[in-house]
């Protein structure tokens, strides 16, 4: 991986050497898959302009980084995980209970969810009603909800070719698949009506039960193949691809964007995915990207916060830097970001 090697002046930033002397002087990141390029870009850059040693980043999705950082505090625990999405409630509890109770939590930007195919194959215009009546294991038909019984992207919508329904979807452990059941499945389904079909069967004490039980009714996807997790990082996605060249898969867009020679991007609603389509909001696929950092590692674990503080600086995650340029779309409120990482600022409001 090429860099720039940026200079601790145009950061304004001082190298600060690694003094303390304790059993682990390497800043520890694990998460999301989506995150990690930009975590590596950053890792490596870091390493080059402080006089700390290059933090070690690793993937797993952001349900899996979250999980190791909320195991406890200390050394033989990671300092910070990386995310596709918002930290739940439920894991800042179980961080609690560990005790973890002091989190910062770190906005880098903003990412798209794009829908890609072999760059020889077919060309797609999708909408959410699209996915929703290829992948869901029951639709709307006559007025009842049925088995779906779709083979082909022709069978979904006459205005696509009779491909073989395949998709390539991150699995459960992957924040990208909250989002994509969230602003695709789920507007699919709420769109063709089967929300509506699906609430008034729910059943629950309460209408927030019924509710959250429509909601999970909606978002169950098939399991006669047509679906398959992916459970790996992106490059398994595209290997399936590869191999299955009917194959739909769901990236981020910077690994898209990395990977134009092998790849064909849908549009979703119309709008084509692009960092600046991101940008005004256009493009319906977006998500925040974040990490979070253990407040208790900072000053114990040489160079976190300085790696912290580093990952947001206007050269790094700012609309000109080396992450911008590798399909990050810049936080237009950045500048609060880097101000909560320097105050080390809590979640809850404490710092």
């Amino acid at each position: 991986m090429s860099f720039v090697k940026l200079t601790a002046s145009a950061l304004t930033l001082a190298a600060v050497s690694a003094t303390a002397a304790i059993a682990r002087d390497q800043v520890q990141v694990a998460g999301s898959s989506t995150v990690l390029p930009y975590a590596s870009i950053v890792a490596e850059a870091f390493g080059e302009n402080f006089d700390f040693p290059t933090p070690v980043v690793e993937s797993g999705g952001s349900s899996a980084g979250l999980k190791r950082f909320c195991e406890g505090v200390g050394e033989h625990t990671i300092d910070v995980a990386n995310a596709s999405r918002a930290i739940k409630e439920k894991e800042i509890k179980a961080c609690a209970e560990n005790g973890v109770t002091d989190i910062i939590e770190v906005r880098i930007g903003y990412d798209g969810i794009v829908f890609a195919s072999d760059i020889n194959g077919n060309g797609f215009e999708y909408t959410p009603t699209d996915w929703f009546l290829a992948l869901s294991d029951k639709i709307l038909m006559d007025g009842k909800m049925v088995a779906n019984p779709h083979k082909t992207w022709a069978d979904v919508n006459p205005a696509f070719p009779a491909q073989a329904l395949q998709a390539f979807i991150p699995g459960t452990k992957h924040g990208t698949r909250e989002v994509f059941e969230d602003k695709v499945i789920l507007a699919g389904c709420e769109a063709t009506g089967a929300f509506d079909v699906l609430l008034a069967a729910a059943e629950g004490d309460s209408d927030k039960a019924r509710h959250k039980a429509a909601e999970k009714a909606c978002i169950a996807l098939r399991t006669d193949g047509v679906s398959v997790d992916i459970d790996g990082d992106y490059t398994e996605t595209l290997a399936r691809i590869e191999s299955n060249k009917d194959g739909i898969g769901v990236f981020g867009l910077a690994f898209y964007e990395n990977n134009t020679d092998k790849l064909q991007v849908a549009t979703m609603s119309g709008v084509v995915p692009s960092t600046e389509s991101i940008a005004t909001g256009e493009y319906p696929v977006s998500r925040p990207l974040y990490f979070y950092v253990k407040q208790a590692h900072i000053g114990v674990i040489p160079g976190l916060k300085e790696y912290a503080e580093f990952f947001v600086a206007d050269e790094v995650a700012g609309p000109d830097g080396p992450l911008s340029e590798y399909g990050l779309v810049a936080d237009p409120e950045l500048v609060e970001t880097q101000d909560a990482v320097a105050a080390e600022a809590t979640m809850g409001g404490n710092s």
